[in-house]
This record gives C-alpha cells, sequence and structure tokens, in this order.
C-alpha cells in the first residue's frame, strides 16, 4: 500500500472516530496485556533499567480486532504488533476511552508530515482505545546510550528532523509538552529517518494559536524547564516548554549524558531551576551556540522552532572534531545516563 493511499485511509478513519458519537462505535472484547512495571519514586526516564515483570497476561498473545500484541515496550504505555493477515508490523499504543477523541483531534489537525508517525488504524475496546502505527526500528533514546554519543554530523542530520517535526506541530497548534529521546523512532532500518511517534500527550491551543499559555506540569524530570518548577500556579509558554526539552535532548545526543543530573529528584531540579550547566571543549561553537539558545532559562530568551531551523550548525554544518567516543565523566550517576540498550532493534 502507497503511503498515499495509508494516508488517505487514516485520514477517513479518524474522521469517523471524531465524528460518530462513541457509544454507537462497535467495541472489541475485553484485552489482558501485560502490565506496567511496579511504580517507584523516579520517573521512567530517570530509572535504572529492570526487566519487565511477566504476568499470566503475558504468557499468551493478546489480540486486538486483527492485530496481536507482542511485548510491551520498555517506559512506554505501547507494544509491538502485528496485522494477522498481512503480517506488517506496527506499535500500538494504549490510551484510556474516555476522552479520546480529543487526543486524536491532533492528528487530524496536523495531517501528514514525513517526521510525525502517521495513525494507520484505531479499535476501540471496553476500557482502553488502541491506537495503531507504524512500527520502527528502534528509538533515539537506546541509540544514543548504545553509541556512548553521536558526532555532530550524524546528530545534525538526526536532530534536524526532530526539528522538523515540533515545527511542524507548533505552526499548527500543537504543544508536545513532554519531548524527550524515547519519543522519535527510526523508520528505517539504517537509522537515518526518524518520526515523532504518538501524540497522545499533546495540547491543541485554540483560536489563532498564538496564546500557548498552559497552567499543567507534565513532562519527564530530566528534559523538564525551569518555569515548570518555579511559577508555581502560573501559566508558563508550552512551546518554550518544548524547545527546552529540545536543547535537553541535542545536549544528550552530543554529549552522552543529561545536562543536569543527580540522583534524587529534589537535587535535580535545583539544578534544572539553576539552569547552569556545562559544554565540553571539544564541541563545536556552533553546536554550543545552538544548545545555548535553547537552554535559556527565561523562556522569551529561547528561539523558537522556526527559528532554530535556520541555525547555521543546521544550514552550514561544521567540521566535526571529537575526541575519544568513550570518555565519560568520573563517577557518572548510572541512573541519570541514558539507559543501556536491551532492544532487539
Amino acid at each position: 500500500m502507497s503511503v498515499g493511499v495509508a494516508s488517505a485511509r487514516s485520514q477517513q478513519c479518524l474522521k469517523r472516530l471524531l465524528d460518530e458519537n462513541q457509544e454507537d462505535l462497535p467495541k472489541c472484547k475485553r484485552l489482558c496485556v501485560a502490565p506496567p512495571p511496579p511504580s517507584t519514586d523516579l520517573t521512567p526516564c530517570l530509572r535504572p533499567q529492570s526487566p519487565t515483570p511477566k504476568s499470566s497476561c503475558s504468557q499468551s498473545l493478546s489480540t486486538v480486532g486483527p492485530y496481536v500484541l507482542y511485548e510491551r515496550y520498555e517506559g512506554e504505555e505501547a507494544y509491538r504488533a502485528e496485522h494477522t493477515h498481512t503480517q506488517q508490523q506496527y506499535t500500538c499504543k494504549v490510551l484510556p476511552v474516555r476522552g479520546y477523541q480529543e487526543q486524536l483531534a491532533a492528528y487530524a489537525r496536523l495531517g501528514h508530515h514525513d517526521n510525525i508517525s502517521q495513525l494507520r488504524d484505531v479499535v476501540i475496546g471496553e476500557d482502553n482505545v488502541y491506537i495503531f502505527l507504524p512500527g520502527h526500528h528502534g528509538d533515539m533514546h537506546s541509540y544514543v546510550r548504545s553509541r556512548k554519543r553521536l558526532s555532530e554530523e550524524e546528530a545534525g542530520l538526526l536532530f534536524a528532523q526532530m526539528l522538523e517535526a515540533v515545527t511542524h506541530c507548533h505552526r499548527h497548534g500543537v504543544v508536545l509538552r513532554d519531548v524527550k529521546l524515547r519519543r522519535f523512532v527510526f523508520t528505517d532500518k539504517h537509522r537515518t529517518r526518524l518520526a515523532l511517534l504518538g501524540l497522545d500527550d499533546c495540547v491543541l491551543l485554540s483560536g489563532n494559536h498564538d496564546d500557548d499559555s498552559l497552567t499543567d506540569r507534565h513532562g519527564c524530570p530530566a528534559y523538564v524547564g525551569p518555569e515548570l518548577l518555579t511559577n508555581g500556579s502560573a501559566s508558563y509558554s508550552g512551546r518554550a516548554a518544548d524547545i527546552w526539552s529540545l536543547g535537553v535532548s541535542l545536549y544528550t545526543m552530543l554529549i552522552g549524558r543529561y545536562p543536569f543530573q543527580d540522583t534524587q529528584p529534589a537535587a535535580l531540579f535545583a539544578k534544572i531551576r539553576r539552569g547552569a550547566f556545562t559544554l565540553p571543549d571539544w564541541l563545536s561553537p556552533q553546536a554550543k551556540c545552538l544548545i545555548g539558545c535553547m537552554l535559556r532559562k527565561l523562556p522569551a530568551e529561547r528561539l523558537e522552532a522556526e527559528q532554530l531551523l535556520m541555525h547555521p550548525w543546521l544550514t552550514n554544518p561544521c567540521t566535526p572534531h571529537h575526541k575519544s567516543a568513550s570518555a565519560r565523566r568520573d563517577g557518572q550517576d548510572d541512573d541519570q545516563v541514558v539507559p543501556t540498550w536491551t532492544d532487539k532493534h
């Protein structure tokens, strides 16, 4: 099936789901899937890795409509899936059935974009909605950890695609709120093309989309901006918060660790609020400049996504001059480093 035909089908599916009354839509039988790992004090992106416990449900294959669900992706409410008739691979994201139409509306608003995974199918269950997106070849979170850190040339090619996805969302009044490396997946086996996987945490702006003020605090602690930790109940710019998270992502891609680290959440948040971070001497001036344009303590001083696309580091990449990728800071906290690659991708 061509991309155009698949995109048209997904748009028709969206229109039906958004227009029809929820009670009138057919529902699949109740599904038993493996539960998430036990909760700890740290968010998944800051926890030490540990195997996902198996349950009696996960010992047998789970089916959702014409799809078979396999293993759960670490740190995500998503599963590897396969269509029983075509053997096509998919990623299945699970959403609560309550209010799912509002979350799906983001796909309808954004339309097609090469760097955003397109919705392929939706199955309504008794308690959950199962969104089927294209299968992928691993995520950036695992890839960066497996490579220790990326060269500026490779990081530039990949980060530009991440930025294109965020720019498209911001241009159409969609704030992602939870930008992080794990949300970007490879769409090819050579791991050169990226797509944003899932829009279920996003916020749709109303009106002319100029006002992006948000009040809820949402995101992964390692990627959260200082304004979310210091403003109390005051509002903040959703777009600017996404830009900060992009800055954390690029820093991690190039240097191999988060810019703000601590095993204790309270100490981590204190470092983020101060907004002070270090950049190694071997990083090029252009890369340092781009990171600095995003990791500005004051949200108003951060460049917008469209402005970042015109930065010289992306439009005229410099010659990388990295030292050995095996160099690491002594005493680095393991549970603050991007977790070890364990995926089979």
